[in-house]
């Protein structure tokens, strides 16, 4: 269990609340956390890169010249992956990257990834009213005032769909957006600081708790 402080809209700490995840055993904690991001990026690849090989090449069913007489290299096809033109050896073709991990492991490794995560988590009170329009700027500065600098990667978690604050977040290139429901292994280890709201800790903990 670890103890963090909550901060208001002004950055003044106000309280405190409880971040309690059962999590993956140390010797075992970092490789069940890398099979889950491996899985993850490897599972957002399209796969749909694709060259033709010589047979599927427009053209080049004549042979360009005589095999004997000219003083040339043989030659039996313009098509060959050695003419400009030609087909491709050995080219990419459309497959499927797909990496299977079970549920209770995912949900373990997630569970680890944001656990581990404690020291940058900055947990602060529901903010959704102080936006009545998006303003980015407004945004920027509560980032600031909640003791984050500039130049931070910063992961912003909110329990539900605000979408005030959601294009105010858009605009700003090191913010990142996303609902408790859509916690990741990925967003969770590339961003420097983790802002998460008291109700979207505890949503957390009721959604991935067991």
């Amino acid at each position: 269990m670890v103890n963090c402080v909550v901060r208001n809209w002004q950055g003044e700490e106000v309280g405190e609340t409880t971040l309690e995840l059962r999590v993956a055993k140390e010797e075992n904690a970092s490789h069940i956390v890398h099979r889950a991001l491996t899985r993850q990026l490897n599972n957002a690849r399209q796969g749909n890169a694709c060259t033709k090989t010589r047979s599927e090449v427009r053209g080049g069913g004549r042979k360009p010249w005589r095999q004997k007489g000219t003083g040339r290299a043989r030659a039996g096809s313009i098509r060959s992956p050695l003419w400009r033109g030609g087909g491709v050896i050995f080219g990419p073709k459309p497959r499927d990257f797909e990496v299977k991990m079970n549920k209770k492991e995912r949900r373990l490794a997630l569970r680890t990834a944001f656990q581990s995560r404690t020291e940058d988590i900055i947990v602060v009170e529901e903010f959704a009213e102080q936006f009545q329009r998006p303003k980015s700027k407004e945004l920027l500065s509560a980032i600031a005032r909640w003791g984050i600098e500039p130049d931070t990667k910063v992961l912003l978690i909110l329990p539900e769909p605000q979408p005030n604050v959601y294009l105010s977040g858009r605009n700003i290139e090191l913010v990142n957006v996303i609902l408790a429901t859509s916690l990741n292994v990925y967003d969770v280890l590339a961003a420097d600081k983790i802002i998460v709201t008291s109700t979207a800790i505890a949503k957390i903990q009721e959604i991935y708790g067991e």
